[in-house]
């Protein structure tokens, strides 16, 4: 019987082909005109605008003391709801991927209402459950707790978000057996699950603090917009539209986008690292 071999065809010496899913540079062209239209363009003219009175205008905006008070202000209570976040957006992924119990989808569904529900709504609930005539007896309106709470609210989603795709992830067996071998509950998280998760942990937590510091509706009605106490960052730049100073509030808006940029920038880079050392350590 004879064994007919059938010659393998010669591997193609031209170009390689794109692959599916490559844009080329047409998609590439269309993405950076988009980009420019709406982010890029804006950003230039808000720059321009706050230095139209060159760069002692500009240093005067920003140094002028109620500007200076409301820029503490904003920061604080950022950072405060953004460690907020961390703890309690952790634990609520955690118990939506690792818990069951009743009307999980409902709650699941919940955490992202405020992305849906318009700020200055929020703002309004929240008065009425905090404010004069609050049913529960907590009076909080113009006061700093309660623009944590604001805060807090429109910004649950970010750590929740980030966290849950992770935890679904992480390999159980790798806890299982760091627990066969004795390890407490704590030791498995801090050294297993913890360094896996500080990434996203990190990514929702940069996310949550750059959208308190340029939030609005949620504390324009129970925040009380006090100068050097409860007015924020975007309240300010309003009252210096309706006084007609733009170059001032184009100055602390640019303000905030450096904070906001440096914050990400950071806290991208910081992520970055850990997750190559993570992968470096398995």
């Amino acid at each position: 019987m004879t064994t007919t071999v059938t010659p393998l065809k010669p591997l193609p010496t031209g170009p390689a082909k794109r692959t599916w899913g490559s844009v080329g540079p047409l998609g590439v062209g269309v993405a950076g005109l988009w980009l420019s239209i709406i982010v890029l363009l804006p950003l230039a003219a808000i720059t321009s605008e706050a230095f139209d009175d060159g760069w002692s205008g500009f240093w005067t905006a920003v140094t002028d003391e109620n500007a200076i008070d409301t820029l503490k202000v904003t920061v604080l209570v950022s950072l405060v709801v953004a460690l907020i976040n961390v703890v309690m957006g952790t634990l609520i992924a955690w118990v939506l991927v690792r818990d069951e119990f009743p009307g999980k989808r409902f709650v699941n569904s919940l955490i992202d209402l405020p992305f849906a529900l318009p700020t200055i709504v929020a703002s309004l609930v929240l008065l009425s459950l905090y404010g004069p005539n609050s049913p529960i007896d907590i009076e909080l309106n113009a006061t700093r707790p309660a623009l944590v709470i604001a805060l807090a609210f429109v910004t649950l989603p970010f750590v929740v978000r980030q966290v849950q795709p992770v935890l679904i992830e992480i390999d159980k067996e790798v806890e299982e057996a760091a627990a066969s071998l004795g390890a407490t509950n704590w030791v498995i998280w801090w050294k297993i699950i913890f360094p896996a998760l500080a990434p996203a942990v990190l990514s929702g937590a940069g996310l949550a603090f750059t959208r308190a510091i340029g939030e609005f509706g949620s504390v324009v009605l129970i925040g009380g917009n006090i100068p050097g106490d409860t007015q924020v960052a975007s309240q300010y730049i309003q009252q210096q539209i309706e006084i007609d100073s733009p170059v001032d509030a184009s100055a602390i808006s640019v303000v905030l986008l450096l904070i906001a940029f440096v914050v990400l920038l950071v806290l991208r880079v910081v992520g970055r690292r850990t997750s190559k050392r993570e992968e470096q350590s398995r």
